[in-house]
């Protein structure tokens, strides 16, 4: 039974933009395949792995019956990029098998049934609705996603708490050792809410959303969010849990304020973390009128030693940070300035970006 007659782009395009969610391992596997689902020239692919589901629908499937078939996603993906560029595609199913033909290439597959492919539905409850460009929001992820947690037992560090609070939308992240902060204005004004996206969600939007003032379409609900773009539609269970008081950990009034251009700041981190423990990662910055040094040591007693000529007559200081922590931020701001603020060898330092008001950035001191 003929399926479609494609291209290989028109296929392989919107598998890539559903696969990237599907596990490699997995207990159901029928959560290693896809959902293609055709009903006229209608074409939708929908892949999930019980906490984020992600549906692309796409027009100009040619020829062929209405169907729903389940196949692995990786083994189809694989397929598509190994054939030429134009290469034209022609799906077929025959006794549970999906054929792939391009030229003289015939690939068989396996099958599932699509009527026990688990589905994310919409939430139908009372929702907040939100509209943002795609690219401010994309901005905004790029700013504060570093900071998340990775495997943290405190399960709602491992994501990113999203808040709107009328014309502001704010995003907070937190690892316990640092804590990134971004608020940017919407165009106009929205009911009060709070979530924590999951960390694949947050990753999976970073990667699919487009740099573009296209908008992106928010849906809060119950212990839901849907998010509409382009052709995707994302949704995504929420993390159930108490996000830290993130503005208590915010330093307000840190008397040294020093200003460094971003690119020889994070070029002498980079050559001074050569030089580190490879446990620790601690670096020393060692503050003086007129100078900073950055000072790392590792356990066969190796030193490097950087100096920054700097704006400041004030009294000195001696700090110890990770040194991946403040690289991580230099590296995902593209202002071509940073600021530092610093009170003393036992407080946090802030870091703030001049043509970025609504960021700021925190990273706890560490004994060397």
């Amino acid at each position: 039974m003929l399926l479609l007659n494609t291209t290989r782009d028109a296929l392989l395009g919107p598998l890539q933009s559903v696969a990237g969610i599907v596990e490699k391992r997995h207990t159901l596997p029928i959560l290693s395949n896809v959902l293609i689902e055709k009903q006229g020239d209608s074409l939708t692919m929908l892949a999930t792995d019980i906490e984020i589901q992600i549906k692309t629908t796409t027009t100009g499937a040619g020829g062929g019956e209405d169907v729903a078939i389940t196949v692995g996603a990786r083994k189809l993906q694989d397929i598509l990029r190994a054939l030429p560029d134009a290469a034209e595609i022609a799906l077929t199913l025959d006794d549970k098998r999906l054929t792939v033909k391009a030229g003289r290439s015939r690939f068989q597959l396996q099958t599932l049934p699509a009527a026990d492919y688990p589905r994310l539905s919409p939430p139908a409850d009372e929702a907040t609705c939100i509209t943002v460009p795609q690219k401010i929001f994309k901005r905004q992820l790029a700013q504060v996603s570093y900071a998340m947690a990775q495997q943290d037992i405190r399960y709602y560090l491992n994501g990113l708490l999203m808040l709107v609070s009328g014309t502001k939308l704010r995003m907070v992240t937190t690892d316990g050792h640092r804590l990134a902060f971004s608020e940017t204005d919407l165009e106009g004004e929205f009911p009060s809410a709070e979530v924590i996206l999951p960390r694949k969600t947050v990753l999976e939007l970073a990667r699919q959303l487009d740099d573009t003032e296209e908008p992106l379409e928010i849906t809060l609900a119950g212990n839901q969010v849907v998010f509409r773009f382009g052709t995707i539609e994302l949704i995504s269970k929420l993390i159930d849990g108490k996000f830290p008081d993130y503005e208590r950990v915010i330093p307000q009034h840190h008397p040294k304020q020093l200003a460094f251009a971003r690119q020889p700041l994070q070029s002498a981190l980079q050559r001074a973390a050569i030089l580190t423990n490879d446990k620790f990662r601690g670096v020393r910055l060692v503050l003086a009128a007129g100078s900073l040094k950055i000072i790392s040591t590792n356990a066969e007693q190796e030193e490097a030693q950087e100096e920054l000529e700097i704006d400041y007559d004030g009294e000195g200081l001696d700090i110890g940070f990770n040194v991946t922590y403040l690289l991580d931020v230099l590296g995902n701001v593209s202002s071509d300035e940073v600021v530092v603020h610093l009170n003393d060898s036992n407080s946090s330092a802030l870091i703030t970006v001049a043509d970025m008001p609504g960021f700021k950035y925190v990273v706890m001191p560490m004994r060397i």
